[in-house]
């Protein structure tokens, strides 16, 4: 009740100028309990006003409000119910009747007494008090206020005297012989200085009167010269009677020579007793503080503060040789001890209780964070405590027994808060993550354990272990039927340019999200407790003790205090910095692993996952070792770093294997292989994730990795292709890779972006010669043995001499190619093409530009022969270029 009064005065009555005199706990009578407090108060300033104050806890949260106030001089009567029996109800009667049944008795009565005070006190009107005990209604009236009503009234009669009869009757006569005194002030002052005048001559004149009185006053003067003549004799006959006493005061001064000697030594004794009176006397209020003083209010906190300096400066006081063998300082030593024990024992008992009481209050409030991703606010808890601080550092000093227990206590305690605190935290962000499944189910959202999540987990994507996302559509891929690889291929582009399904990018963005969040929570926790660690075990963080090593510290239950004992007490051996981190090790033990189940978790659900979390670690370790690379928050996520780096690495690993072992159909295209379309996913999610980020070397890295592992697998699988020749499936793949690179602009990559180009241009004019090959093939042969004649020595135009190549032998070979044949061998030529493309990458068109210009250039070749070798005969054939270009165009376009 001390501290819910110490609260409501600080938080609702002192910004009002109020101070509360009593309160009680009530609720109203027959309804539900709906607990709330009755406050009896009186304003600072004069007037006094009394109120009585209706305050309730407010429903949003854990503070009170002001809800009702009463003056007192309305109440008109207080109903006890029961002057003998105990009774918690009562009524108060305003402008209606309230009953009231107060938590107990004594709080009731208390409130009945203090009502009746402030009525006696501040009203003194006719308030009826039925059914209340005689004792309760007892008027105390504080003595030390009429003592300082009567000091002030003295004081006011010694500075303030009242003239007498004649001042009054003198001034009365002055102010009516002056009437224009007032109006006229100089003239006033003008005619006082005349007066004074007149009367400084007329005491001239009196004393010029009074010459008689003067000769006689010189006949005295004479009389007195003779007398002091006649005492100068005496005095010289009393000077030759002391010659005799000479020798007599010789023997007296050595006498008060040593009565010198023994005041001296006297005032020495008195120095050392004032010494020792002034330095090692506690004064009875300071003992009483120790003994006796209230550890619960910021008064008796600060009493208690003050006494144990008090104490500390009696025991430590510098005394002087032979000090310590006297039996009162001894004594006094004893008492200063037992004091030093006694209040060291009390301390120590309160702060372990508050760490209790705190820790059930802490507790309390749990349920409201259970189903919100936040951690519970510990500074409240914090503030209370460090008004201890001064007190825990007094501990340190002079008992680190007990300063050393209650660190271990806070430690014990706080760990099992936090460990309770950090696990609900963590399995809200466990269930928050695997919420929502792929097909719509929804999670509770209650807390559960961890076993639950995993459980759910497996089901959601199997007990396999093999990851989710964007390795799952790789799987899917691979396996799909000829019926409908074309749709398949298109979606995959689709995925492609979207870098990831709708779905996986919302996925993946809650993920990301609740990730920051746990971090954005758990490192101003961390900070919070480290601040408040060093603030009230007064330990330096950035500065250790001097004198100290930190190569013999050994951790001893959970490495609070490493050290050795000496003559002189404990002497610390890790520094103080050390002992911090030993500290928030042992209360946040928990951070560690929940956060690793929890990158676990994340990385299981969608492999892709590993990329957030190395982005948002690695950013909370850069700015956690700026505030301090040797604290603990940044040891912690410098170990979790290096498990999210590890898992990191497995998930490229994991797409370089996958791509060893992908599978392709043998009865269907190739077309762009999931590998492939795996890397533009994840190039197009690791760029937009990497954006800015510390650790980009690190996916420079991957990228180089995983792109080689590319190009080599699309040369397996196009080496064992047999649907798609070899040539169209390096082709289209090494294409859609330029593309993908071109678009992302990767600068660690621009290499294998220009040898992806290079290969799909060898491989393009590859297959356009392979395919095309040689469309009018007998007129191909008979120029190769044209060429071949030439070859061996014959002149070009003697080649139409030879029988096997004259003129009609050509006439004969050409009419077999008209531009009906040429047209439909053209036609079939491009449904070939077609069947061998895949519709996805869209390169059709491009061979088939190709294959027509390297099929004009053979006509052109075979028209140069022509005219070489058979000049002036007329001979050409029976279609043109322009022929081959419209066949084309036809062709493309009906098709």
């Amino acid at each position: 009740m001390t501290a819910i009064k110490h609260a409501l005065q600080r938080d609702i009555f002192t910004p009002n100028d109020e101070r509360l005199l009593s309160i009680v706990n009530v609720c109203k009578a027959g309804k539900k309990k709906r607990n709330c407090f009755l406050c009896a108060t009186v304003t600072t300033e004069r007037p006094v006003q009394v109120n009585v104050v209706k305050v309730k806890k407010s429903d949003k949260g854990d503070f009170y409000k002001r809800q009702t106030a009463w003056a007192l001089r309305d109440l008109a009567v207080v109903d006890a119910k029961d002057a003998v029996k105990e009774n918690p109800e009562f009524d108060l009667h305003f402008d209606k009747v309230y009953k009231w049944v107060a938590s107990s008795t004594v709080e009731k009565n208390t409130f009945i007494s203090c009502i009746w005070k402030l009525n006696q006190r501040y009203l003194r009107k006719k308030i009826d008090f039925i059914n209340v005990s005689s004792q309760l209604l007892e008027e105390s009236v504080p003595s030390g206020e009429n003592q300082s009503v009567a000091g002030g009234d003295e004081e006011a009669v010694d500075e303030y005297q009242e003239l007498n009869a004649r001042e009054e009757q003198d001034i009365e006569i002055m102010m009516e012989g002056c009437e224009y005194a007032i109006s006229n002030a100089e003239a006033f002052a003008e005619k006082l200085s005349r007066e004074l005048q007149v009367l400084d001559g007329a005491n001239i004149q009196s004393i010029m009167a009074s010459e008689k009185q003067v000769n006689i006053l010189m006949k005295l003067l004479d009389e007195a010269l003779k007398e002091v003549d006649q005492i100068e004799m005496k005095l010289s006959s009393y000077e030759e009677m002391l010659q005799s006493v000479k020798e007599q005061m010789d023997q007296i001064s050595e006498s008060n020579h040593l009565i010198h000697l023994s005041n001296t030594n006297n005032v020495k004794l008195l120095s050392e007793i004032e010494f020792l009176v002034n330095h090692m006397d506690l004064a009875k209020g300071h003992v009483k503080a120790l003994q006796e003083g209230d550890l619960t209010s910021s008064r008796g906190i600060e009493a208690c503060t003050n006494a144990a300096d008090a104490l500390l400066q009696c025991m430590n006081v510098a005394l002087r040789p032979g000090h310590d063998m006297l039996h009162a300082v001894k004594e006094q030593q004893q008492r200063f001890s037992d004091l030093r024990e006694q209040f060291a024992r009390r301390l120590a008992s309160h702060l372990n209780s508050v760490f209790v009481q705190q820790g059930h209050d802490q507790s309390s409030t749990l349920a409201q964070h259970s189903v919100e991703l936040t951690l519970p606010n510990h500074h409240p808890f914090h503030r209370d405590l460090l008004r201890y601080a001064k007190l825990m550092e007094w501990l340190k000093n002079t008992d680190y027994g007990k300063y050393e227990g209650l660190t271990k206590n806070y430690m014990d305690y706080l760990s099992r808060l936090y460990e309770r605190e950090i696990k609900d935290f963590f399995e809200v962000a466990k269930i928050k993550m695997t919420g929502t499944t792929k097909e719509g189910k929804k999670f509770a959202t209650l807390p559960r354990k961890e076993s639950a999540v995993k459980q759910e987990t497996e089901s959601l994507h199997g007990s396999s272990g093999k990851l989710t996302g964007s390795t799952s559509s790789l799987n899917k891929l691979s396996v799909q039927s000829s019926g409908n690889r074309r749709s398949q291929s298109s979606s995959l582009l689709d995925m492609g340019n979207m870098s990831a399904s709708d779905l996986d990018v919302a996925d993946r963005t809650k993920f990301d999200k609740i990730f920051e969040q746990v971090l954005s929570e758990l490192e101003p926790l961390c900070l919070a407790e480290q601040d408040f660690i060093s603030k009230f075990f007064k330990l330096q963080q950035h500065q250790s003790i001097p004198g100290t090593t930190t190569n013999e510290a050994e951790e001893m239950d959970g490495g609070i205090l490493s050290r050795s004992y000496t003559s002189g007490g404990p002497q610390t051996i890790s520094s103080e910095k050390d002992m911090i981190r030993q500290m928030m090790t042992k209360i946040f033990r928990c951070i560690e692993p929940e956060l690793n189940n929890l990158i676990a978790l994340g990385d299981k659900i969608d492999s892709f996952n590993s990329l957030y979390m190395l982005v948002k670690m690695s950013h909370h370790v850069w700015t956690a070792q700026n505030v301090d690379p040797a604290s603990f928050l940044s040891t912690t996520l410098g170990n979790v770093l290096v498990t999210v780096k590890r898992n990191f690495d497995k998930c490229i690993s994991n797409q370089m294997k996958q791509m060893d072992e992908v599978k392709i159909s043998k009865k269907s295209k190739v077309g762009i292989l999931p590998f492939v379309a795996e890397f533009e996913e994840f190039a197009g999610l690791a760029e937009s994730i990497f954006k800015n980020a510390e650790r980009r070397g690190d996916l420079d890295k991957a990228y180089i990795k995983l792109i080689r592992a590319v190009f080599v697998s699309v040369e397996k699988v196009a080496n064992e292709s047999q649907k798609t020749p070899r040539d169209v499936v390096m082709m289209e793949n090494f294409h859609h890779i330029f593309a993908t690179l071109s678009r992302l602009k990767i600068s660690c990559l621009e290499s294998e972006k220009k040898e992806a180009k290079q290969k799909y241009t060898d491989h393009l004019q590859s297959y356009v010669i392979y395919s095309l090959g040689q469309p009018l093939e007998k007129l191909n042969h008979f120029f190769e043995g044209v060429e071949a004649r030439v070859a061996q020595g014959i002149r070009e135009e003697e080649v139409s001499y030879q029988l096997a190549f004259n003129k009609q032998e050509l006439r004969k070979v050409i009419k077999e190619y008209p531009g009906k044949e040429v047209k439909k061998g053209l036609d079939n030529l491009y449904k070939k093409v077609d069947k061998h493309l895949c519709e996805e990458e869209n390169l059709l068109q491009v061979v088939w530009h190709s294959m027509q210009d390297e099929f004009i250039r053979q006509y052109k070749h075979f028209e140069g022969l022509i005219a070489r070798c058979y000049p002036g005969s007329g001979i050409t054939m029976e279609f043109t270029i322009q022929d081959i270009l419209d066949y084309c165009s036809s062709i493309a376009q009906s098709h």
